[in-house]
């Protein structure tokens, strides 16, 4: 294997190539290329990564057999079949490995790219430019020659994916609104493999659902919703007090504000609190649940 090795560990592995009953124990190379799971040096599965077109974590087929727990599961294209290879290891490695397999299928896509294709409710007249595309721990990085910017997958309020247009052919784009430096815009991202597009897409479902786990056990009150959707819809208040534009004692404002600080919700800034960038996020999701 010429190319460089970024993982090299030994677990457990089964796939529908070698047709085995039960996981067997040996050795899991991944180079920039390809993925080998060798058993031995005569029974090896050597898998391309541009034939991978799926990869999930801690899903397991059942064909594959009932005995794997911390797995990542690759779906892949051999001889003209489409089979599948799921492998085992402890959590941690587990979840350190499937992350860099995804960065090594996605990382330096190029992808065709408008920043700043909505900015609040205004379509931007931004034209479409190439960049590279990175993957870094909850963000995604867009590498262009006249510089790179990020997405922050804590300020994204909603992404989908859909066909458009560009420069007269049908391209998969992603579209992802989010927050930047206060304000809610949208980004659009096409790229012209399909298949990369919904490998991204697996890697951002799944990034996207960890952040949002870490807010499911806050407890929203209709209160403290009124404060958030408030914050957020008034930005800059210029001095007004927060309770006035609520139509609420002050004091009882104070105590709402402490507790969305507690979760992480809102900070203190220099003109007083302001939302977080989860805040903004959690407010935008809440818009029409207050104006209802």
């Amino acid at each position: 294997m010429s190319e460089s090795v970024i993982a090299d560990f030994v677990g457990k592995f089964n796939s529908e190539v070698a047709g085995r009953g039960d996981p067997i124990k040996g050795r899991i190379v991944l180079s920039q290329k390809r993925l080998v799971l060798a058993a031995s040096e005569d029974d090896k599965l050597t898998i391309p990564l541009d034939s991978i077109f799926d990869i999930a974590i801690g899903q397991v087929p059942p064909d594959l057999g009932d005995f794997f727990d911390s797995t990542v599961t690759i779906a892949f294209e051999h001889k003209g079949k489409r089979l599948v290879a799921a492998i085992e290891a402890g959590d941690e490695k587990i979840e350190k490995f499937g992350t860099v397999l995804f960065k090594a299928v996605i990382n330096g896509t190029e992808t065709t790219v408008k920043e700043r294709a909505r900015v609040g409710g205004r379509v931007t007249d931004e034209s479409f430019k190439t960049a590279k595309l990175f993957l870094a721990p909850g963000s995604v990085e867009f590498r262009r020659s006249d510089g790179s910017f990020t997405v922050d997958l804590k300020t994204v309020s909603d992404f989908d994916r859909n066909t458009r247009e560009i420069n007269g052919k049908g391209r998969p784009v992603l579209t992802v609104r989010h927050m930047k430096d206060g304000t809610a815009m949208t980004t659009l991202a096409a790229m012209a493999s399909s298949r990369k597009m919904s490998i991204l897409g697996r890697y951002l479902r799944r990034e996207y659902a960890e952040l949002m786990e870490e807010l499911k056990d806050v407890e929203l009150t209709k209160d403290k919703k009124e404060v958030l959707v408030a914050m957020y819809s008034t930005g800059d208040m210029d001095g007004m007090p927060l309770a006035s534009i609520l139509g609420k004692d002050s004091s009882q404002v104070s105590m709402i504000l402490q507790d969305l600080s507690a979760d992480g919700l809102v900070q203190d800034g220099a003109d007083g609190p302001t939302l977080t960038p989860t805040g903004k996020v959690v407010a935008s999701r809440h818009l029409e649940d207050v104006n209802a």
